[in-house]
């Protein structure tokens, strides 16, 4: 026994992770052969408690949480105030996002040894901030965006907002929806990736850069295999997911499974979940980092990076969208680009939408599904019996395009439709024409119409922040700032906004 336990200290300390599970295996059996036999000898059942402790700790290394949590649980029924397999539990639960009960472990470790307050409370300290961020929602990545992303990523943790996923009549399928009105920019939820892939895609050749994306593929497959065959709660969240056929047959999953405080476990049940199904569910359910609904924060910018967000997963797209999400290190925060009402579903882009419909219609295709939103469905009725606009130069087809909508009546919302539809000719037709004066509307007037229409987008923002420049006025900075608002979300606070879209605001005295 004691050169059992010399040997896997000795593999603990030089991090050979699997070698030391094994070997500490082999202590724990004989250490319960001995107490079987003489179950009065205490030192025995203190040796059992450390060796638990410690092959629990090359469990967390391994990342088999469920493994590590088995150990410290086994530990502590032997000795109960176990120093140890108290901080080994805290720091295992905290990595599951499991704050509240991560920090009881702390405390209760902090009363058996006072002496280590220092390690302790900086553990206490990190639980109850992001406790309260998880429960609050109230992120803020000012200093971190005003240090031009420079610096360590700030701490993040699970959130999960006013939304519940439900069945969803119009896109079919399940969706997520909102409990409540919300504003734009308004933060619904953020949550950790079960595994990311990245890589620099190479500008010279389009077999390296294809062949690049199936090896950071391959990769990202292994990391979620690897997560859930190793964490059952893992598991459990991603057999949620859709494989992409027989949709109506899935269940609707209750919001509280992904805030990871339900149990202190990973999950008391195996969920049924093959390499086929897995496979299916990430082809389906995986977001790209680049996708024009995102916004990529941070040091992987440079990086064409793919992710399993699970609840994110659960978001639809529709051409109409009204949410976009920030990528934040390993982290994904969506926020909404514009207002809603109670019981609306959150949407994403999971293409560019700032195109014509044929364009869309092409991109979906690639995709796997028709899209049926309101914009479509508008769309599809309105070129039945229209010949398709020819373009002339750019402030001509601007011209003609809004001739063309007052003379077929078309007003309000389906205006902004249009308007998006042919996005690239307004965008560029402001920025190199200027002989039409009136005859064509104001930039904008446009941007809002299409803001309003298919939510925030930076191309929206960086042509109305183009015009500003000669006419920053208090109303158009407050234009600019609720249009970077839905772009960026609230998370973003007002002068952290300013630097990023750029707004001067000179400051005002009001007498």
């Amino acid at each position: 026994m004691q050169e059992l336990r010399l040997k896997a200290s000795e593999l603990l300390l030089r991090e050979e992770w699997h070698d030391s599970v094994q070997v500490y295996t082999q202590f724990i059996t004989l250490c319960r052969s001995h107490i079987c036999n003489s179950p009065h000898l205490t030192k025995i059942q203190r040796s059992l408690c450390l060796g638990l402790s410690n092959r629990a700790e090359a469990h967390f290394r391994l990342r088999d949480p469920d493994k590590a949590l088995r150990d410290c649980n086994q530990a502590l029924e032997i000795e109960p105030t176990h120093y140890k397999s108290l901080l080994g539990k805290g720091r295992i639960l905290f990595a599951l996002n499991r704050y509240s009960a991560a920090l009881l472990c702390f405390k209760s470790a902090l009363l058996e040894d006072p002496q280590s307050n220092e390690t302790l409370n900086g553990y206490i300290e990190k639980c109850k901030k992001l406790e309260s961020l998880s429960r609050t929602g109230a992120f803020d990545l000012t200093d971190w965006v005003l240090n031009g992303f420079r610096g360590k990523t700030p701490e993040l943790a699970e959130y999960v907002g006013a939304v519940k996923i439900k069945r969803s009549d119009e896109l079919s399928g399940r969706g997520l929806f909102a409990t409540k009105n919300m504003d734009a920019g308004t933060l619904v939820l953020v949550t950790k990736a079960i595994a990311t892939e990245r890589c620099i895609l190479s500008n010279e050749e389009e077999d390296s850069a294809e062949n690049a994306q199936l090896v950071m593929w391959k990769s990202f497959i292994d990391q979620v295999s690897d997560s859930a065959a190793k964490c059952t709660w893992i598991r459990r969240l991603i057999s949620t997911l859709s494989p992409g056929d027989d949709e109506a047959s899935l269940e609707i999953p209750e919001t509280e499974l992904f805030k990871g405080e339900l149990t202190e476990e990973c999950g008391e049940s195996e969920p049924d979940l093959s390499s086929d199904d897995l496979l299916n569910i990430l082809d389906v359910n995986s977001l790209v980092e680049d996708s024009v609904s995102a916004k990529v924060l941070g040091k992987n910018s440079d990086y064409y990076g793919v992710g399993l967000w699970v609840l994110a997963s659960f978001i639809n797209h529709s051409c109409i969208p009204n949410s976009r999400r920030l990528h934040v290190g390993d982290y994904v925060m969506v926020h909404l680009s514009k207002d809603v009402k109670a019981g609306e579903e959150l949407t994403f882009s999971y293409f560019d939408v700032l195109l014509p419909l044929e364009k869309r219609k092409e991109m979906s295709q690639t995709w796997g599904f028709s899209c049926h939103c309101r914009r479509c469905r508008f769309e599809e009725g309105f070129w039945a019996d229209k010949q398709e606009l020819k373009e002339i130069d750019f402030g001509g087809v601007i011209f003609r395009i809004e001739e063309a909508m007052k003379r077929w009546n078309v007003r309000g919302r389906e205006k902004g439709y249009l308007r998006a539809s042919f996005w690239g000719v307004y965008e560029d037709g402001y920025a190199s024409v200027k002989r039409w004066g009136r005859r064509i509307p104001a930039s904008d007037v446009v941007v809002e119409s299409v803001a309003e229409a298919v939510g925030s987008d930076e191309r929206l923002l960086k042509v109305l922040m183009r015009d500003m420049t000669n006419k920053s006025g208090v109303l158009e900075i407050e234009r600019a700032m609720k249009l970077g608002k839905g772009v960026y979300g609230k998370v973003v606070k007002k002068k952290s906004l300013r630097s990023l879209i750029g707004v001067e605001v000179q400051e005002q005295k009001v007498y």
